[in-house]
Order: C-alpha cells, then sequence, then structure tokens
C-alpha cells in the first residue's frame, strides 16, 4: 500500500476547505491499509470505553485526573493501532509553518463562531457554566499545573474521540452505503458534531441546545480544520488554544476575584 495521498479527481472540496496539496483522508477507500466495518465498530466502543473513564473514574484532584485524561485516548489509540498496524500514523501528519498558522486561524474562528451562537443560545435557553476551573485555584502551582497539562492531553483525547469515528463513518458511508466522498464527508462532520455535543450533556447540566447547538457548533469549525489538512494535530493545536483560552480568561476573573 501507499502512503494514502490518493486524492479521488473531482471528488474534493475547493480550496476554501481542502488544501491544494493530494493529501486524502486515511482509510476509507483501502488507503493506505482496509479496516473493515467491524472494526471501526470496535474502535467506536473504544472511544466510549475512553470517555467513560473521564465520566466514573474516581480523581479527588487535578493530579489524579491525570490518570483518567490520559486513558480517554489511550484507550481507542490501542485499539486503533492493533487494527491499522504501522498505517496508524496516517491521522498524524509533521508539522509545518502553515500548519501552526492554520491552528490559529481556526482557533479565532471558533472563538467567533462560539461566541456569536453562544449569545443566541443563552438569550434563547439560557446556559450553565463549564465547571473545569473551579476550585483549580485553591490547589496552588501544582494543581494549576496539572490541569493545563491534563486538560491539553484530554483536549487531544476530545480529537480521538471524534476524528476517528469521522473516519469510521466516512468509510461506512463511501464503502457501503455508496456515496460519493464528499457527500460522506459531510454527513460524517455533522454526525460526529452532534456526537461530540452529546458528550457535553454532563459538562452543561444537560442543556440541550448550549450541547448541541455551541458545542456542535465548536466541534463544526474544529472537524473543519482536520478536513483541511488531514492531520488531527492540526485541529488538536485549534482545540487546545481556544479552551486554554477560556480556561485561562476564567482562572484570572476568579483570582482576581479572591483578591
Amino acid at each position: 500500500m501507499t502512503s494514502g495521498i490518493k486524492p479521488h479527481e473531482g471528488q474534493r472540496f475547493g480550496r476554501l476547505i481542502e488544501r491544494a496539496d493530494g493529501r486524502d483522508f486515511p482509510y476509507y477507500d483501502g488507503e493506505p491499509t482496509d479496516v473493515a466495518g467491524w472494526k471501526w465498530g470496535v474502535i467506536i466502543l473504544a472511544c466510549v470505553a475512553g470517555f467513560a473513564t473521564l465520566l466514573f473514574f474516581p480523581a479527588a484532584n487535578g493530579i489524579q485526573s491525570l490518570i483518567p485524561r490520559i486513558l480517554f485516548p489511550a484507550i481507542p489509540l490501542a485499539v486503533f493501532i492493533g487494527f491499522t498496524g504501522r498505517y496508524w500514523t496516517s491521522v498524524f501528519k509533521k508539522l509545518t509553518g502553515v500548519d501552526y498558522l492554520t491552528m490559529v486561524i481556526f482557533w479565532l474562528l471558533n472563538l467567533a463562531v462560539s461566541a456569536a451562537v453562544g449569545l443566541i443560545v443563552m438569550a434563547v435557553f439560557g446556559a450553565n457554566a463549564n465547571p473545569a476551573t473551579d476550585n483549580v485555584l485553591e490547589g496552588g502551582p501544582a494543581e494549576v499545573a496539572a490541569f493545563y497539562v491534563g486538560t491539553g492531553i484530554q483536549l487531544f483525547g476530545e480529537e480521538v474521540f471524534t476524528i476517528l469515528p469521522f473516519l469510521a463513518i466516512m468509510y461506512l458511508l463511501f464503502t457501503k452505503a455508496k456515496l460519493s466522498r464528499n457527500t460522506s464527508v459531510i454527513v460524517a462532520w455533522l454526525v460526529t458534531a452532534h456526537w461530540f455535543g452529546a458528550a457535553h450533556l454532563p459538562t452543561y447540566g444537560w442543556n440541550f441546545a448550549q450541547a448541541f447547538v455551541v458545542i456542535g457548533a465548536a466541534r463544526l469549525v474544529l472537524t473543519l480544520a482536520y478536513i483541511r489538512t488531514k492531520n488531527i494535530l492540526v485541529s488538536t493545536g485549534a482545540h487546545v488554544l481556544n479552551d486554554w483560552t477560556i480556561f485561562t480568561f476564567a482562572l484570572v476573573a476568579a483570582g482576581a476575584a479572591a483578591s
């Protein structure tokens, strides 16, 4: 098999969406290796198992939380690597200067989209605060450091949690349902945005509008970073920049209020 750079002529989005670099999505058409449908099903179940560690692993502080945050991506990646062998790296590409710029662009785009959609949803349905930064400052510098390290790992896990099912759905639609490449991409993009939003329901007090509309819209932007670059590291970078900006603002505000 080859490296997976095998575009389907006439089945690519324009340059505004996809780079004109010939790079294509892996696995959906058997390149660089074939991953059977049942294997994708197991990979998705592994994503669910990883997510379950975040929900149910007992952790009293940020340092203890490092364990479930590491398991979150580690569990599905272990299964994914087991099924794809040496071709597991096809979702990862070496970062370039353009990639770092792309991270910043999608970070800023995500902030703008999330803010605009969030204001509308908050006005109509109300909104609940993300409790991620609660009590972090009370643990001192070690807790703050563990928080940033842990959330960085967790945000990478959220990309794994989204991109692997995205590729699975694309494979099933293209190979089994015989849909076109681009239609498969669009459907997988929309379905995984809802998948990601549903995972955030507990975080936002089961506010469905906030989880599916606000978080779902943010997920569309982040997945678009992967669609453009075919590199999970780029969508991860944009995600980390976005959430760390929000977390830092919240921590600074909390510190100012406590002083």
